[in-house]
């Protein structure tokens, strides 16, 4: 009689761990492994389902996707307002605010919990995690978590025509969409500016298109610069690519065509002003309507609504020859100038990484009504 209860009770354990396990487990990171993921530079941060979190890494020329257990659903962010950022984020490492540089931040869309990644000046990356006030240091030494390489990377040595390296555009803007993760960047082959589409989770599949752009205020097709921020718009039914390059071209590209190894033009359909170059991307709706926001390295933040984008039918061939002029799709300068980063916060605001005109590093939330 002991050993049919003890067989009964053990059988009733071995179905509560599969049932948990079953409950607990995901088809994102059932292929996931814990250990030192090796990750040598943060480049681009941007989450996908369940708070997992892509990590774009030039040096290695990788994508890693970390199971940050982040994924608690929460409708509402708190107020943020933290003033004198870069010291507190400097000092929570051990370290000042000259041997930092911040490089993305990303906000996780079902938790609401902001992270950070910051590459020190001795070469080491790391990522936070905002709690509060303080930072929660994220390991990368001891994490569950997948990788995929990218193939024909831009090399370790490559340099543009001024000299400067060119590795750590490998990986220049990151996105996740439809069971994909986007990557921007540089490759190793005769036209340079790369696009990838990647399935995830990660496998074999790896789509890749060189591409081409007119850029106006250059007065020229051009195929050796990065896309440095985009986003997705679609259009009558179909996805494009939404990609502003430096001196500041805006162009759409079919994301069906995106594929194959192919070569691809995109169409120009704005120049928003040469002399800067985009740092961010964002969508919200506002009022019923779909806006697009850009923040820049010299222009203030710029506000584009998507009806003009999408009635947009032409084509920018010719050159902008007066410095700095705009042509094509119109925008709005918005009396938001330096932002750094930024993010959609919740449904109702804005995150910014902003420097004051005092010249302080503020991380702030906005509304969206205000923008």
């Amino acid at each position: 009689m002991k050993k049919i209860i003890f067989s009964f009770t053990l059988c009733c354990m071995v179905l509560l761990t599969l049932s948990a396990f079953k409950k607990d487990s995901s088809p994102f990171t059932e292929n996931f492994i814990t250990e030192d993921t090796k990750i040598a530079s943060i480049n681009a941060l941007t989450f996908g389902p369940e708070g997992i979190l892509f990590i774009g890494d030039s040096k290695n020329a990788a994508i890693y996707a970390l199971d940050t257990k982040d994924s608690k659903a929460n409708d509402k962010a708190p107020e943020i307002m933290i003033n004198d950022f870069d010291n507190k984020i400097a000092a929570s490492i051990g370290t000042t605010k000259d041997n930092i540089k911040i490089t993305d931040m990303a906000v996780n869309p079902v938790s609401k919990s902001v992270y950070f990644s910051v590459n020190v000046t001795d070469g080491t990356p790391v990522l936070l995690k905002l709690n509060g006030e303080k930072f929660e240091n994220i390991s990368l030494n001891s994490v569950s978590y997948s990788k995929v390489e990218l193939t024909n990377p831009v090399g370790v040595d490559d340099e543009d025509h001024r000299g400067r390296p060119l590795r750590n555009w490998a990986i220049a803007d990151m996105m996740y969409h439809k069971g994909k993760v986007m990557v921007s960047g540089l490759s190793n082959k005769e036209f340079k500016s790369t696009f990838r589409s990647i399935d995830f989770p990660f496998n074999d599949n790896e789509e890749f298109a060189s591409l081409e752009i007119w850029h106006a205020a250059h007065g020229r097709f051009e195929s050796y610069a990065p896309i440095k921020a985009f986003n997705v718009i679609n259009i009558e039914n179909e996805d494009y690519l939404i990609a502003s390059y430096t001196c500041t071209p805006l162009v759409l590209f079919p994301l069906k065509d995106l594929k194959g190894n192919k070569h691809i033009k995109g169409r120009t359909v704005a120049e928003l002003g040469g002399g800067n170059s985009p740092l961010d991307m964002i969508v919200f709706e506002k009022n019923g309507k779909q806006k697009f926001f850009m923040s820049n390295s010299n222009r203030p933040v710029m506000r584009i609504d998507y009806d003009d984008i999408a009635n947009f039918k032409n084509s920018l061939t010719e050159e902008v020859k007066e410095f700095a002029a705009t042509d094509g799709v119109t925008y709005d300068n918005l009396p938001f100038v330096n932002v750094l980063q930024m993010d959609n916060l919740d449904n109702e605001n804005v995150l910014f990484l902003i420097r004051d005109r005092e010249g302080d590093l503020v991380l702030r939330n906005r509304t969206k009504q205000w923008m």
